[in-house]
């Protein structure tokens, strides 16, 4: 008989209900003959597992988490940390140290994908290398590479031991308890309803002065591109009670900014009240469209970001990723973020494309003169908002006609910030299925190249603008460059450059000091480049001062 793989099989559930095991039995534990033989070999027979005492990590296994792509797997990586913790394990920042090596992975393109095989390589030889005397190291694929490619991940040269998509992380235990009996163990099941609303994520990196936090899981707008609604599922929202929890504990942790995240944050339909599920679907303007109905009831983004924004006035707020067909009747989002000032006044406005014919091969819902009103409409709402996007360069059918009308959206839209890659065809999507990926390589690659030279010129130009101005800079710790300068975010977070030096206090006249992580920053702008500005640091002060002061 064919060896048994150990995979775990759950069936899906009903909300509050918890999974039904199929298919595989959980294999035995050691039997008289392994403990016959251990003694004989002079080896300490294994013990029955007992819970950890709690806070202490003596003796446990010890997890190594690295962390692929997006934001989103950023906070996936803590909430995976949280419930491992909860079950036993410590944590390394020692690759070498690690008896467990999980590493939370991205699909989007296949650039991401093959980083993750040529890693697999590294920890091929790391396990050859495992001394005798230590228990196997185990290697685990988490996120959206485990959903898509879970079959080949097993049975590529029998390297990984643990395959856990999206919504699987809960059972991340048991799978790996299977492991340690040395069989390949895998959950890649997409839920319904699964958002880890009751996991409050752990911090990956302590004393941080910023945060992620998921606010939704999935997506349902299908772009023809896009991998994300087969390896993240369909989508749902999180609880807003439980994003409230999560914010306070970040804010009073000392945590001074925190992104909401999404694949779509302005479809945020909060079902878990049930006085608010008859509240009618919101429309769209003209120009947008959805492949799906328009969705009634629910507590929708407004709500969410109105009771955040509450919580903490010195805490900086941020959104990502908005889809452009939420926003025009979505004026509430726009108002909140020109009337808070702790809403940083900067959207992510993913074009994708310049060209109407692309984007309606896309399936983006709009059209170019669609999102050059909405782009002109937000400027009007909130003066002056930082931009941002997403562009793909080369799309199947993409002419040079086509690419010129994104290159001229670049050019008139002026983003400070932007995101750009060639397109990368990915399996099970609408593109694969029913388009040609017929622009050639080379042709991606210079349409790429001058797509990027026009982004930053643009960018170089919006920044520019800054010079001469004051800028409230969150500081985040040293530049990279140079120990003796600092380095933050403004408010439509671009990177702020400058020196490290005794600093006046704004509240407390006469007592200078240096800026420390997690300090709000007056910085007087003196130059500009497409990706940085540099200044001279004012004063120390604080978010609501700095507000009141303008």
């Amino acid at each position: 008989a064919a060896p048994r793989t150990g995979a775990f099989r759950r069936a899906r559930c009903g909300p509050g209900e918890r999974p039904a095991w199929r298919g595989f039995a959980l294999p035995a534990g050691p039997d008289l003959r392994h403990f016959l033989r251990a003694a004989a070999a002079g080896q300490p027979r294994p013990s029955p597992e007992l819970p950890p005492e709690p806070g202490s990590t003596a003796g446990a296994p010890k997890v190594y988490l690295e962390t692929y792509g997006c934001q989103m797997n950023v906070s996936d990586t803590e909430i995976v940390w949280a419930i491992l913790q909860k079950n036993g394990y410590a944590r390394t920042k020692e690759l070498g140290e690690a008896d467990v090596v999980l590493l939370v992975t991205c699909s989007v393109r296949e650039k991401a994908e093959q980083a993750i095989w040529n890693r697999l390589q590294h920890l091929k030889a790391l396990k050859a290398r495992r001394p005798q005397a230590h228990a196997p190291l185990r290697v685990g694929i988490l996120g959206c590479m485990a959903e898509r490619l879970k079959e080949e991940i097993l049975h590529r040269e029998k390297l990984v031991d643990v395959v856990a998509g999206p919504d699987a992380y809960r059972d991340l235990p048991q799978l790996l308890a299977v492991a340690e009996s040395g069989q390949q163990a895998a959950n890649v099941l997409l839920s319904l309803d699964e958002t880890y609303a009751d996991i409050l994520p752990v911090q990956t990196s302590a004393g941080g002065t910023t945060a992620f936090v998921s606010i939704m899981r999935g997506c349902d707008n299908m772009c023809s591109y896009c991998i994300v609604p087969f390896t993240r599922g369909r989508e749902r929202s999180r609880p807003i009670a439980s994003i409230l929890q999560e914010v306070r504990m970040l804010s009073d942790q000392g945590v001074k900014e925190v992104t909401l995240l999404g694949q779509n944050v302005n479809s945020f339909r909060d079902l878990s009240e049930v006085q608010f599920q008859s509240v009618a679907a919101p429309g769209l303007s003209r120009g947008f469209s959805t492949v799906y109905k328009a969705k009634a009831g629910g507590l929708r983004f407004s709500h969410l970001l109105d009771l955040v924004s509450r919580i903490d006035p010195e805490m900086r707020i941020r959104f990502t990723s908005p889809h452009p067909k939420d926003f025009p009747d979505e004026a509430s989002v726009l108002q909140l973020i020109q009337e808070r000032h702790n809403i940083c006044k900067q959207l992510h406005l993913p074009a994708q494309s310049g060209s109407t014919r692309v984007l309606e091969a896309m399936r983006r819902g709009y059209t170019r003169e669609a999102y050059l009103e909405l782009v002109q409409h937000v400027r009007d709402s909130i003066p002056g908002v930082s931009l941002s996007s997403d562009f793909i360069a080369g799309f199947c059918g993409e002419t040079e006609e086509d690419h010129l009308q994104t290159v001229s959206l670049l050019q008139e839209v002026h983003y400070n910030v932007g995101f750009l890659f060639a397109y990368s065809m990915r399996q099970k999507t609408r593109a694969h299925h029913r388009l040609q990926d017929d622009v050639p390589a080379h042709v991606k690659k210079r349409r790429l190249e001058q797509l990027i030279a026009t982004f930053r010129e643009e960018a170089a130009r919006a920044n520019a603008a800054l010079v001469g101005q004051a800028q409230l800079v969150l500081v985040e710790g040293p530049s990279k460059r140079s120990a003796s300068e600092l380095c933050g975010r403004n408010d439509g977070n671009i990177k702020v450059i400058f020196p490290d030096t005794e600093l006046e206090d704004a509240a407390e006249p006469g007592a200078p000091g240096r800026a420390q992580p997690g300090d709000y920053v007056m910085v007087k702008v003196t130059s500009a480049s497409s990706q940085t500005l540099r200044g001279v640091p004012l004063c120390r002060t604080t978010l609501s001062r700095a507000a009141a002061s303008h």
